[in-house]
């Protein structure tokens, strides 16, 4: 049985598209009998990220990880984050001559620079080094590879996303009914760097309702009391909602995909967003979505779309290509050694 682990600082109970996509994968691939393990923060020590609380940082210590990962003596190892988990597990790989892959997933550098002043220009040095020794890198949309690319970033790949059309699925609207329509959708982290009030802003008609919590949803309730905010949804609650809006907004300008925008897709509601990095590589068919600068007319015309559509564009993503791919372009670990030699 090929054994793989996966080292990654963001893992349950984090709701994100990291998590989920990592999680995915995983299931994926112990379905057609791989051993798949993850080394996360679940099994250590953690303090808060501050201004981001949800994401716990492991207080571990270098030999302690080392010695987890001889244990697991995995065929593959994939670094999936650059946080303290991933940095050990990068040391460790790179002395050890171990081949490894690596994988992007977040505009880091532009969510620090929307909290404090750090320029971005010293989070993507940090992030080139981190991921130099990888044998492949793995990014999620050709734009993302592109613009690494242009930064310097050595050995970066494709690897796409998957939606889970068995779980979200087209059905009734069965909520808002007490709410006047149209119903917009926003479904997310409440934070600064998802842009959410650009989705309050909007002079449209309707009424906009925020999935999600985060630090900036008790500011943006007081100042958009017109909003309805019903915090995090899971599951089948989750679907309902999808279900039951009219058209999903999406007007986050730093995630570098946005599994959203597929859930909402699969469940048949149109999507609205800027074109920006992520929706220009997802909302390929304008029957699906539709992007513009200015995010009130993509969701005035996204309104227009039928669901049908938006639903057969959905089922071009699935997580069992999203594995096959991330299984291509796995490294054995002994490889590393062999170049060293």
């Amino acid at each position: 049985m090929t054994r793989l682990l996966i080292v990654t600082d963001a893992w349950h109970p984090q709701v994100n598209g990291v998590v989920r996509c990592l999680d995915k994968v995983g299931q994926e691939l112990r379905a057609i009998g791989y051993q798949v393990d993850y080394l996360t923060p679940e099994r250590f020590w953690t303090m808060p990220l501050p201004t981001y609380p949800e994401i716990r940082l492991s207080l571990a210590w270098l030999g302690e990880i080392g010695h987890i990962i001889e244990q697991y003596d995995p065929d593959h190892i994939h670094i999936a984050t650059e946080g303290p988990l991933g940095l050990m597990a990068r040391y460790i790989c790179t002395a050890q001559h171990w081949a490894f892959t690596t994988s992007y997933h977040t505009r880091f550098p532009e969510y620090v620079a929307a909290r404090i002043p750090v320029p971005c220009e010293w989070s993507y040095a940090y992030l080139r080094w981190f991921h130099e020794a990888a044998t492949h890198t793995l990014a999620p949309t050709r734009s993302v590879v592109e613009d690494l690319k242009d930064k310097d970033f050595q050995h970066v790949v494709e690897w796409t996303r998957g939606v889970d059309s068995t779980r979200f699925v087209p059905g009734e609207k069965t909520l808002f009914q007490n709410l006047p329509g149209p119903h917009l959708l926003c479904v997310g982290r409440v934070s600064v760097e998802k842009n959410v009030e650009a989705f309050l802003r909007l002079n449209v008609p309707g009424t906009k309702i925020v999935v999600g919590d985060g630090p900036q949803r008790a500011e943006l309730e007081t100042n958009y009391p017109d909003a309805v905010f019903v915090g995090r949804k899971q599951g089948e609650e989750l679907t309902a909602h999808y279900q039951s809006a009219d058209v999903f907004v999406f007007p986050s300008k730093t995630d570098t995909f946005g599994n959203v925008m597929l859930e909402a897709m699969a469940c048949g509601v149109p999507v609205a967003a800027y074109p920006v990095m992520g929706p220009i590589d997802v909302l390929t068919d304008p029957r699906a979505g539709v992007m513009d600068d200015d995010l009130a007319v993509a969701t005035e015309k996204a309104l227009k779309l039928k669901r049908a559509d938006a639903h057969s564009f959905a089922l071009n993503y699935s997580w069992a290509a999203c594995a096959a791919l991330f299984r291509q372009y796995l490294v054995p670990v002994a490889s590393g050694r062999e170049r060293a030699a």
